[in-house]
């Protein structure tokens, strides 16, 4: 009996401990952004960003502006799950799936890289979804 409260009490701390640093790495990654481009992040231009046309391309394109719905990627057709953190908890946790996700779709998007303060300021928006 006491070994099986010992082991719920510890896999409570290791979900809260968890759940604690993937809600840390928005704002760690804003940070480096920050520091790499030597501005603040800026949740409104994000936004303005995620709407942007760029040669008939947006972010809004394929992930829609409810964020809290699915979107769909107009090439390929592919489902997109939502990007709203809030209704999405998988969101914004892991720092290589964010860098890998901000060059390919920066790349199919405008056709360049992001700068460091284009990702800070979208994050910035993405996060407070």
């Amino acid at each position: 009996m006491k070994l099986r409260k010992l082991t719920m009490s510890l896999l409570i701390i290791l979900g809260a401990s968890n759940a604690a640093t993937a809600a840390g790495v928005p704002d760690e990654l804003i940070k480096g952004y920050e520091a790499e481009s030597g501005q603040t992040a800026d949740a409104a231009r994000g936004e303005a960003f995620w709407h942007q046309d760029n040669n008939g391309k947006s972010c809004a394109s394929c992930h829609g502006t409810d964020l809290a719905q699915s979107g769909q990627h107009v090439k390929t057709k592919r489902t997109i799950d939502p990007m709203s953190p809030s209704v999405n908890p998988q969101r914004l946790t892991d720092p290589k799936k964010i860098e890998k996700w901000f060059f390919r779709n920066c790349k199919w998007t405008l056709g360049r890289e992001c700068t460091s303060i284009e990702k800070a300021d979208v994050l910035a928006w993405l996060s407070k979804q």
